[in-house]
């Protein structure tokens, strides 16, 4: 019985944490509908693959990277922890490419450093 593979997934899950504290790109302005909508989606993925183990599309197969717990026949519990990073993934994704567009494709840093050299031209 091996924890890697959820260990990895609970690192990972941790860094997208991380990564959306420093932008607040979406629990930090809106935690209630951020993690309402993790789970949401969470829910939506576990009943997709409960659909896609009764017709026998899923399965698992053999890993010593897996804790061995299985939540039902061929449902691993690291696939909770895959689905919330995947789901998380994704409002990140959404989050940051839409804070960029806002932005023209500038960071905030790239306007300093350019703001001088637009006003000297105006001049």
């Amino acid at each position: 019985m091996s924890f890697l593979y959820l260990a990895c997934l609970l690192v990972v899950i941790a860094c997208f944490a991380l990564i959306d504290v420093r932008f607040r790109l979406v629990v930090p302005p809106h935690p209630v509908a951020a993690i309402a909508t993790i789970a949401i989606g969470t829910v939506f993925f576990v009943l997709w693959d409960v659909a896609g183990i009764l017709a026998g599309v899923f399965g698992i197969g053999d890993s010593a990277y897996l804790s061995g717990i299985r939540l039902a026949p061929e449902f691993p519990l690291e696939e909770i922890g895959f689905l919330v990073g995947l789901c998380y993934l994704c409002l990140l994704a959404v989050a940051g490419a839409e804070r960029l567009l806002a932005l023209g494709g500038r960071t905030p840093r790239h306007r300093a450093a350019t703001e001088p050299v637009a006003q000297e031209a105006r001049r």
